[in-house]
């Protein structure tokens, strides 16, 4: 299993640097950045001054969307950056939640970012493209290749990421429903005519080591957030083809301040109980967590992406570094021994 860590751009620079330098030498893989450009900072800049401070380390947005960001323009992004860091880039890609609503405009279609994607990698490798009834093509770059990963949960985004992406960004720790979720995205991709072990699946949730009760209360807010995708779902799919563990929790819900998106504390999370954000997150000492995420690699899990923002960041990387990332690893090299 790889393991990234995802930002909320509403740290400092210097320390979001500091962060980033600071998880790559733990052993992450992947640093990753939300993209809400009303709530936080615009996260290109950032990324490129990541990429200027790590050597390994994969790094992209999770996620974007093409509403907020025309497509063009978010791969010349793109193949700027595979230029600056070594080709080292990944694109996460998304209908939009935060980014859209704050500007008071809904989720685009799953049609549109399915084009967005054709578009973004196919420009940033070099490809000459019509798009939109006009011939596209950057003389400049130098055809580099793009990871897409998908972030969604829904049976038509699922099917989509099975026809064209080469990952799934599942926000949540549960191994159930990722085994679900999982199912879905590989009988898409075996029905699209490729092969469904070469789409990787990434868990997103925050993780949290230390007593229990101090996680619930830093880590709550995560299962308020994922609420906003799962009443989309309940919304337009019938309760029958949703797990009743995916849906049930929202039934509580009230509504969602998004002023206070990815909050600690925030009273978006007054009706989310335990049960859920344990479910939902990783908490406890590190051999739960260890325990968790041996789950998750049965599961199908790649990679598990930590949702770096609930305190003592740098704690938590340590923790990581130390007592989790090199356990895992000793865990799969003995298994293939």
């Amino acid at each position: 299993m790889q393991f990234g860590f995802t930002l909320k751009p509403a740290h400092t620079i210097e320390r979001t640097l500091v962060l980033t330098r600071q998880a790559e030498a733990a052993g992450f893989d992947y640093g990753w950045l939300f993209d809400s450009h009303v709530l936080w900072r615009d996260p290109y800049p950032l990324l490129t001054l990541m990429a200027g401070v790590t050597k390994r380390m994969r790094l992209g947005t999770c996620v974007t969307n093409p509403g907020t960001r025309e497509p063009s323009v978010t791969a010349s992004s793109l193949a700027t950056l595979d230029e600056l860091s070594g080709g080292r880039m990944d694109l996460g890609i998304g209908r939009g939640d935060s980014a859209r609503r704050v500007l008071g405009k809904p989720p685009i279609t799953l049609a549109h970012t399915e084009e967005a994607i054709r578009v973004i990698r196919s420009l940033v490798a070099g490809e000459t493209i019509d798009y939109e009834g006009t011939e596209l093509h950057f003389p400049w770059t130098k055809g580099w290749h793009l990871p897409v990963w998908v972030a969604g949960y829904g049976p038509m985004a699922l099917k989509m990421t099975g026809r064209v992406a080469d990952g799934i960004i599942l926000q949540l720790a549960d191994p159930d429903l990722i085994r679900w979720f999982v199912g879905q995205v590989r009988d898409a991709a075996r029905d699209a005519g490729r092969d469904p072990a070469a789409i990787k699946v990434q868990a997103a949730a925050p993780a949290h080591i230390g007593p229990r009760d101090l996680g619930r209360e830093r880590t709550r807010w995560f299962p308020a957030l994922v609420s906003n995708h799962v009443v989309d779902l309940v919304n337009k799919y019938p309760r029958e083809q949703l797990p009743e563990s995916l849906t049930g929790y929202v039934g509580q819900r009230e509504g969602y301040d998004y002023r206070h998106h990815a909050e600690v504390g925030s009273s978006n999370a007054a009706f989310v109980g335990d049960e859920v954000t344990d479910r939902f997150c990783i908490l406890g000492e590190p051999a739960e967590h260890l325990a968790k995420l041996r789950e998750l690699a049965d599961a199908g899990v790649d990679q598990f992406n930590l949702y770096l923002m609930n305190g003592d960041e740098e704690v938590q990387l340590e923790a990581y570094g130390r007592e989790v990332i090199p356990a895992m690893r000793d865990t799969v090299a003995s298994a293939a021994g």
